[in-house]
């Protein structure tokens, strides 16, 4: 190990000034002419999905024009001009009867569709709990689904749109994120303990969202009646009792049960958080949605509540990055490159590889726990992980460590992401506790001369720069381990001109802290070509990206009355 290694860590930016409040105005005072000015112009960063950085300054909607206005907005909107007494923007909260009902998405695309008719748009979710995270312009780190909401409406992505976030470490401590800055590691008893002092932070973020915005859409976390739950709540009926805001329910089809977990959500809570909830919304629908029809009069009878709108199954949400493990998917293509990830229990950032299973030649695929890793890989990639030394006990109780070295010696190349490069090297340690019980020590796999410590503070960095052979990358930096050794002198990539990474002497393995490379449509084809030479230009993913928002807005304008949910957004709920 040289005398003096280089250690490899982030480099932060501040955060620009604040957006000046501007509140909701009536069709009369503000019409169609501003759909194409920009937004929030004194914020000086615009992050794509991923958080990179931008290639220009000029932060617009996108691709907003009064043509695309016309073409897509059969009527003017209705901007209602009464709001909730205390509050000088519109809001609406989007709570679930379960768990992967489609809040996510259903914000996401509504955010773009108000987004394209001219109004400032703000996404938030006060809780979520999530080892998929995106790094902010303004140093901190939120759940990735508020990092696609930021996208369809055209603005930064900002550590006030998720002030709580929980990274869970083990099954039952999580980190505890707020405001973007990890505060504790707790269990869940403490953590119940320590929610009622959140509240009052989750409230500022909120008021700064709505800060410049016409409307907040709010997402809810897993069901709205989680009785066991509700004491200290601040993710769903809590939240939005503290905040006043209005609530609709989503609710799932496609799984069974629909018309019982509307009835059931509806009957398990109190009167005055009946009084809340305004509609509901059947999501996933498949078939002909007439036949739906007794079931919307029959809910109503029951209920009172008002069907907001019956959306079908939208086949394209598969191209749009998941925030849940549970919806890792396969993508399984005969004759391409294939490229196999093994599925480890505190998986990290598995959006990394979105871009690479969008690409037609790569077949990707997630190996579960009980399977050997495949011995026709052409490149194996270690994964991001919340708790490295956990994850590298469970890799090797796998056998995955064997696979991994079967696959070296036949000539296969093994690439490490974070966690998965800190793996690779000859030693991980945690003298603070950081991930795990204090002084934690493993053994890593030894394919890279490097050796990785804890440390107690986190990097949370964009960053841009280029690997070693001159292609430009950009993506962000999210970790606490602090990696030297003798092949860190042989670093994978160049970030903001200092060496990040590291390759083994036959170049056959390699690693890197970056987060989000393979979005970088120039990375990404060249990396995929050293696997297949002579391979095409592959696609560009955030053009696809932008492309399927685009589509699930007009999915979701043509289902439910947007018209109708603004009148509600701007109305007390009590």
């Amino acid at each position: 190990m040289p005398a003096s290694p280089s250690p490899m860590w982030g480099r932060g930016r501040k955060r620009p000034p604040p957006a000046i409040p501007v509140p909701i105005s009536t069709p009369s005072t503000r019409p169609w002419a501003l759909m194409a000015a920009p937004v929030w112009k004194d914020r000086a960063f615009c992050p794509d999905i991923r958080g990179m950085p931008p290639i220009t300054a000029a932060i617009r909607r996108p691709r907003i024009s009064s043509s695309t206005v016309a073409s897509t907005v059969p009527k003017p909107l209705v901007c209602v001009m009464s709001l909730a007494a205390d509050r000088p923007f519109a809001a609406l909260m989007f709570q679930g009867t379960g768990s992967d009902v489609g809040k996510s998405l259903m914000v996401a695309g509504l955010a773009r569709a108000f987004t394209l008719r001219g109004l400032k748009i703000s996404p938030f979710k006060p809780q979520n709990m999530s080892n998929n995270a995106a790094v902010t312009a303004d140093g901190g780190e939120i759940g990735r689904a508020q990092a696609l909401q930021a996208r369809a409406c055209g603005i930064p992505p900002s550590r006030h749109m998720n002030p709580v976030l929980l990274k869970p470490q083990s099954e039952t401590g999580a980190q505890v994120v707020v405001q973007g800055q990890v505060l504790t590691t707790a269990g869940a008893r403490d953590y119940y303990r320590l929610k009622p002092s959140l509240l009052p932070k989750v409230l500022e973020s909120f008021a700064l969202m709505g800060a410049g915005a016409d409307m907040v859409l709010v997402e809810g976390a897993g069901s709205a009646a989680e009785v066991n739950l509700r004491a200290a709540d601040i993710a769903n009926m809590g939240f939005a009792e503290a905040a006043d805001v209005p609530v609709i329910l989503v609710a799932d089809i496609d799984r069974g049960g629909v018309i019982a977990s509307i009835v059931g959500t509806w009957t398990i809570l109190p009167a005055p958080e009946r009084a809340r909830l305004k509609g509901y919304v059947i999501n996933k629908f498949r078939g002909d949605a007439s036949l739906f029809t007794p079931a919307i009069d029959f809910i109503r009878d029951r209920t009172g509540l008002p069907c907001l709108g019956v959306v079908p199954f939208f086949a394209e949400a598969g191209l749009l990055p998941p925030e849940d493990s549970a919806s890792l998917r396969n993508h399984n293509k005969e004759g391409a490159i294939k490229i196999v990830l093994p599925q480890l229990p505190r998986i990290a950032n598995f959006d990394d590889f979105d871009p690479l299973a969008a690409e037609a030649d790569v077949d990707l695929r997630f190996i579960p726990p009980g399977q050997a890793l495949p011995g026709d890989a052409d490149l194996i990639i270690l994964p991001g992980s919340k708790s490295t030394i956990g994850d590298l006990d469970f890799l090797r109780a796998q056998g995955w460590d064997v696979d991994v070295h079967a696959h070296i010696r036949r000539g296969g190349r093994v690439l490490g992401i974070c966690a998965g490069f800190q793996m690779l090297g000859r030693s991980v340690s945690d003298p603070l506790g950081v991930e795990g019980p204090a002084g934690g020590r493993a053994e890593g796999l030894g394919w890279l001369a490097v050796d990785t410590e804890m440390a107690g503070d986190k990097v949370l960095t964009l960053i841009e720069g280029h690997d070693v052979h001159g292609v430009p990358v950009r993506g962000y930096e999210m970790h606490m381990g602090r990696t030297m050794g003798t092949d860190c002198a042989r670093p994978l990539l160049t970030l903001a001109g200092q060496p990040d990474g590291a390759i083994s002497a036959d170049g056959r393995v390699m690693g890197c802290y970056l987060h989000g490379l393979f979005a970088s449509d120039a990375f990404r084809s060249a990396f995929l070509a050293r696997l297949r030479p002579g391979r095409g230009d592959g696609i560009a993913y955030d053009a696809q990206v932008d492309a399927v928002l685009d589509k699930l807005a007009d999915h979701l304008a043509t289902h439910m009355d947007l018209d109708q949910l603004l009148r509600l957004a701007a109305t007390t709920p009590g």
